[in-house]
């Protein structure tokens, strides 16, 4: 391990969360920044944070600090990031990375320029479990893979004011809870060939719901399923022609999943076993990258997270949603 002190850009629920994972897993957490003193004080108070800064700016510039953690909404990861990028710290971000492919490729740029590592929060690629399915297909162990399926779904605020539903807060399925099956699909089979999107949107503008079929090199082909207006089964499978991977409820997150043969012998049963929600194992792969000098990471690398905003863009544009910072 490095010794990374890190810094925390924000204090929303999500920015709770991987606090108490750096703490479960013993890393250093020594700053947090927020728009407010008051704020940032109480989430100082709340996770025995050293230096509590009442700026963005001021928690960038804190030479205590060594990579720090975006964790605001969409509209704000490009402006944040960046702002750290230029002040010398590394960056983890929260995802969808950014609010689009030309967002993220800027970020790209400007850390391959410093020096620096950047790097998405797509934190279930970094969780034992997705470990242990990469190995087996590695291994071979579900042969030629024909299809990936993943959903997305939950009942969430219907409030057109909440950021979930806000254009100008990049609001919708999509951004929230598409990034999730997306990224999966990516991660299994690659960068689709072709995309084809249907999506329901809200008064708003904002997408509720959002389907994709993708195809991919080889032929493989993709499903995927988010909503933000009703809860689903958020499970996900990995269909190959030598066993198929059932992951269950909630896929995303620490679970269990299966490797079945297609007689219906179930071969292997994978538990997890995780402290906390699961957060730290991406914050430890950001450090084992800056120990080892490396900035483009492996488990998902930055190249790969700007294609899949572009991924992102192309389901946008084909579902008609389109943020007001696009418009000029």
């Amino acid at each position: 391990m490095t010794g990374l002190r890190w810094g925390i850009l924000a204090t929303g629920g999500i920015a709770g969360a991987f606090a108490s994972d750096l703490r479960t897993a013993g890393l250093g957490l020594v700053a947090v920044g927020s728009r407010s003193q008051e704020s940032a004080d109480a989430f100082a108070a709340r996770f025995d944070i050293p230096h509590a800064h009442a700026s963005y700016e001021a928690l960038v510039a804190d030479p205590d600090v060594d990579i720090v953690y975006v964790s605001t909404p969409h509209p704000m990861h490009h402006v944040n990031a960046r702002l750290a990028l230029e002040n010398g710290k590394h960056v983890l971000a929260e995802k969808a990375f950014t609010l689009n492919r030309a967002e993220a490729e800027d970020l790209q740029a400007l850390a391959a320029e410093r020096g620096l590592l950047v790097m998405e929060a797509m934190w279930t690629r970094y969780l034992p479990h997705m470990v242990r399915i990469r190995e087996l297909i590695a291994d071979g162990a579900l042969g030629e893979i024909r299809a990936v399926s993943a959903d997305h779904t939950q009942l969430l605020p219907s409030d057109p004011a909440h950021r979930l539903n806000a254009l100008e807060l990049g609001g919708g399925a999509l951004l929230d809870l598409g990034i999730y099956p997306i990224s999966f699909i990516w991660d299994i089979l690659g960068a689709p060939t072709t995309i084809h999107a249907v999506g329901r949107l809200v008064e708003t503008g904002a997408d509720s719901e959002v389907a994709t079929v993708m195809t991919h090199e080889g032929g493989a082909v993709s499903t995927s399923l988010s909503s933000s207006r009703a809860a689903g089964p958020n499970v996900a499978s990995i269909i190959g022609t030598a066993a198929r991977i059932d992951i269950d409820a909630v896929w995303y997150s620490p679970t269990t999943f299966r490797l079945v043969l297609p007689d219906g012998t179930v071969q292997e049963s994978y538990t997890s076993e995780v402290d906390g929600r699961g957060m730290q194992f991406q914050a430890l792969a950001a450090e084992r990258l800056v120990r080892d000098g490396i900035l483009e990471g492996d488990i998902l690398p930055i190249a790969e997270s700007v294609a899949i905003m572009g991924t992102l863009d192309e389901i946008r544009a084909q579902i008609g949603v389109r943020y007001p910072r696009e418009e000029v």
